[in-house]
């Protein structure tokens, strides 16, 4: 069994069958210890692969082998909002700041995944067009009904590729739509006009992961 699900399972009598393997999987540690968000849990990946065309199939393979990203199809469980790091670093201490939190959040290839309620990827670039703020705003890739994108793997793994600076960590992890985000971009492009750029809590989103506080997630 890997480090990964011994730590997110109970020890628990022997099971047979995929029924058995998948309550293993997705038991859940009761203790009451400090919860690292750039750690996702067993909820977390029970989440996560239900977006998959076959969840069953991809809680095993992250049982074997939960290093291994994934690549999941958006628009039913979630839509995601790729932008910039440099802005989405500031857009993630607005929304932590002054806003409701966020959503789970992944880093990739210089750029950061913003996990979205479904629709907004077809709903935000809209609302942004009718913004008066929205030039402002960096080119934003929103993938929604029909996309698909490459996720983190549960556990931690190598330096190089996806991984989770605000992990899932629930079975229904809360998560912003158009609107919050319209909000959030909007303040980030005005204070970016504007010379009011604060200091990021998250100063390299490439020297590991970013910790936030998801006690405070609405």
């Amino acid at each position: 069994m890997s480090t990964w699900l011994r730590e997110q399972t109970l020890p628990s009598p022997v099971h047979t069958g995929a029924d058995g393997r998948r309550a293993d999987l997705l038991g859940r540690s009761r203790d009451h210890g400090p919860r690292h968000t750039s750690q996702v849990t067993a909820d977390g990946a029970e989440w996560l692969a239900s977006a998959s065309p076959h969840p069953a199939a991809t809680l095993a393979r992250w049982g074997t082998r939960p290093g291994t990203p994934a690549v999941l199809p958006c628009g039913t469980v979630f839509d995601v909002v790729n932008v910039p790091a440099i802005f989405g670093r500031r857009l993630l201490d607005r929304l932590w700041d002054e806003g409701p939190g966020s959503g789970p959040v992944a880093a990739h290839l210089g750029r950061m995944l913003l996990f979205t309620a479904p629709g907004t990827g077809q709903r935000l670039p809209a609302l942004l067009g009718w913004e008066e703020w929205g030039d402002a705003v960096p080119p934003l890739l929103c993938h929604g009904v029909g996309d698909a994108v490459t996720i983190p793997p549960p556990a931690s793994g190598a330096a190089e590729g996806p991984r989770w600076l605000v992990a899932p960590d629930t079975r229904s992890p809360w998560l912003p739509g158009p609107e919050v985000l319209l909000w959030a971009c909007v303040r980030v492009a005005r204070a970016t006009s504007a010379g009011d750029v604060r200091v990021s809590i998250s100063p390299d989103v490439d020297r590991g992961a970013n910790v936030y506080d998801v006690s405070r997630r609405r």
